[in-house]
C-alpha cells in the first residue's frame, strides 16, 4: 500500500500536469489537431486523479496524524520551489507568446471546445475521494454500536449515516444482512424456502392452482368442456416480531472490548431464536403461525405399528422411512429434500438398508449428507416436544414461503427496564411472515415423527 507522503506527491505532480494544461488553454496555445490528444491525457490524469484521492481517503487516520507534521513542512518548502519554478516559465512562455502569436491565431481551437476542455479540468481538479465499502461499512457498524450504547447521541448519530428517532434507530442495512445471512445459515427455512422482499407492510399474495385437461381421441365435434380448476390465493401478512437481547453494563464500560460485535452477535442471536421458531413451530403466545412448518406438514403416521423394543430402532426406522418417502407426488419427489432433528440424525448414522450398506452417506461431491438419494440436512428446530423423539420432514421446502419487509428493523433501547441487574436491554423489531403454502390437492412437505400415532376423536 503506498504511504501517504508519496500519494501526495504524485498527487501534487498530477495536479501541476492539470494545472499547465489549463493554463495553456486559458492562453488559446492549444492548436486544433493537438485537441484530442490533450482531451485524452486529461481524462487519464482525472482517471488518476480519482485513484490517488480515493486511495487517501482510505488511509488510516494513526497514519494521516504520524506523517501529517512531516508532509506540512515539506509541502511548505515544495510550494516554495514551485513558485521559482512558475515564475521562470512565466518569463519563457511571454517570450514565446511574441513568436507564435500570429501562428496560433491560425490554428486556435473554438471557444466552446476550450471552455470544455477547460470545465473537464476543472472537475479533474476538485476531485475528492471516496472510502471503500468496506471502510465505510466499518464506520457505520462502530457509528450504530456506539450510539446503542450511550457513547454518541442522536446528532451525532445522524450526522454518521444511522437513522434515529422516536426512541427507537433503524438497524443499518449492513448489519441487518448480516443478521439475515446468520439466520440462514442457523435458519433452515430461510436456507431452502423462498424469500419474497417487499418496500412495505402489504400483504404478499402466493397463487396456488392446479387444472384438470381435457383429451379427445376423436375428432372434434363439440366445444371444448371448461376445465375445473382449483385456485386459491394465500396472503403473506407481516406480523409485527421482536426479540430482546441484553449486555451488562460492566462489558460495555471494560476497555479494550470490541463493542460493535458484542451487541450484532447478541441481535442475531435474539433475533434468530425467535423467527426460527416462529416458522418452524409457530406456537408463541399471541403470536401463532397457523403456516409454521411443524402445523402445516401433512403427519404421516406408523399404519402398522412397529415394536421397536422387539426389532429395534434401526429395522423399525427403515421401514417406515421407505414408506414415508412414497408420500409426495411424483412432481414434488423430484424436487425433494429432508430436514430432520439431532435424534433423527444420530438414529440415522447407525442405519443400514436391506444390503447392510449405511442408510445415510456423506454426498461425493462434498453437499452435505444424502439419505434415499436425497439431500439432507439437520437442525434442533425440527424438534418434537421430546428432544429425544427421532423427526423427519420430507418434501419440497421452495414451498416455505418467507415475506421480508426491507428497512423494517429497527432496534430500541432498554435502560431502566433491566436497570436493577446493571444490564441494557436491545428489543428488535422486524416485519416478517413465513408460511408453508400448498394446493391440498398435491401437499409439499409431509411430517414423520417416530411413535406418533393417529389422534383419536373426541
Amino acid at each position: 500500500m503506498k504511504t501517504r507522503k508519496l500519494l501526495l506527491e504524485l498527487q501534487k505532480r498530477n495536479n501541476q500536469r492539470l494545472n499547465e494544461l489549463r493554463t495553456k488553454l486559458e492562453k488559446n496555445e492549444v492548436r486544433a489537431e493537438d485537441l484530442e490528444s490533450v482531451q485524452k491525457e486529461v481524462q487519464e490524469l482525472a482517471d488518476t486523479a480519482q485513484e490517488i484521492a480515493d486511495e487517501l481517503a482510505n488511509l488510516d487516520d494513526e497514519e494521516k496524524d504520524k506523517e501529517k507534521d512531516d508532509d506540512k513542512d515539506e509541502e511548505g518548502q515544495e510550494e516554495k520551489e514551485d513558485e521559482e519554478e512558475r515564475d521562470d516559465e512565466k518569463e519563457e512562455e511571454e517570450r514565446d507568446d511574441e513568436e507564435e502569436k500570429d501562428d496560433e491565431k491560425r490554428f486556435a481551437i473554438s471557444s466552446e471546445q476550450r471552455n470544455a476542455a477547460m470545465s473537464q479540468i476543472g472537475k479533474a481538479l476538485s476531485t475528492r475521494g471516496s472510502k471503500s465499502t468496506k471502510k465505510k461499512e466499518k464506520e457505520i457498524r462502530s457509528a450504530f454500536a456506539n450510539f446503542v450504547v450511550g457513547k454518541i447521541n442522536e446528532a451525532e448519530a445522524r450526522s454518521l449515516g444511522i437513522e434515529v428517532g422516536n426512541g427507537s434507530v433503524t438497524i443499518p442495512e449492513v448489519i441487518a444482512s448480516e443478521i439475515i445471512t446468520y439466520a440462514q445459515e442457523e435458519n433452515l427455512l430461510r436456507k431452502y424456502g423462498s424469500v419474497h422482499k417487499t418496500k412495505g407492510n402489504v400483504k404478499y399474495p402466493v397463487l396456488v392452482k392446479k387444472a384438470a385437461a381435457n383429451v379427445n381421441k376423436k375428432e372434434r365435434t363439440q366445444e371444448i368442456v371448461e376445465t375445473e380448476i382449483e385456485f386459491d390465493e394465500i396472503l403473506l401478512d407481516p406480523a409485527e416480531f421482536d426479540a430482546l437481547a441484553t449486555v451488562t453494563k460492566k462489558l460495555i464500560k471494560m476497555s479494550g472490548v470490541n463493542i460493535e460485535e458484542i451487541v450484532v452477535e447478541e441481535l442475531k442471536k435474539a433475533y434468530v431464536r425467535k423467527e426460527t421458531n416462529y416458522m418452524f413451530n409457530g406456537d408463541d403466545p399471541n403470536n401463532e403461525n397457523p403456516g409454521a412448518l411443524a402445523k402445516k406438514a401433512v403427519p404421516f403416521y406408523e399404519t402398522t405399528p412397529v415394536d421397536i423394543e422387539a426389532t429395534g430402532l434401526s429395522a423399525a426406522l427403515y421401514q417406515q422411512l421407505v414408506k414415508f418417502k412414497g408420500q409426495p407426488v411424483t412432481e414434488v419427489l423430484k424436487k425433494a429434500m429432508w430436514i430432520v432433528n439431532r435424534a433423527a440424525f444420530t438414529a440415522l448414522e447407525g442405519l443400514l438398508d436391506a444390503n447392510g450398506r449405511p442408510l445415510l452417506y456423506e454426498a461425493p461431491d462434498g453437499m452435505g449428507y444424502r439419505l434415499l438419494g436425497h439431500k439432507l440436512d439437520y437442525t434442533d428446530a425440527a424438534n418434537a416436544e421430546n428432544p429425544a423423539t427421532p423427526v423427519f420432514y420430507f418434501g419440497d421446502f421452495k414451498s416455505f414461503h418467507i415475506q421480508d419487509v426491507i428497512g423494517a428493523m429497527e432496534l430500541q433501547k432498554l435502560i431502566e427496564k433491566y436497570s436493577g441487574t446493571n444490564k441494557i436491554g436491545f428489543q428488535i423489531y422486524n416485519l416478517l411472515d413465513g408460511q408453508l403454502i400448498y394446493s391440498p390437492l398435491e401437499p409439499t412437505v409431509y411430517r414423520y415423527e417416530v411413535g406418533a400415532t393417529v389422534p383419536t376423536e373426541g
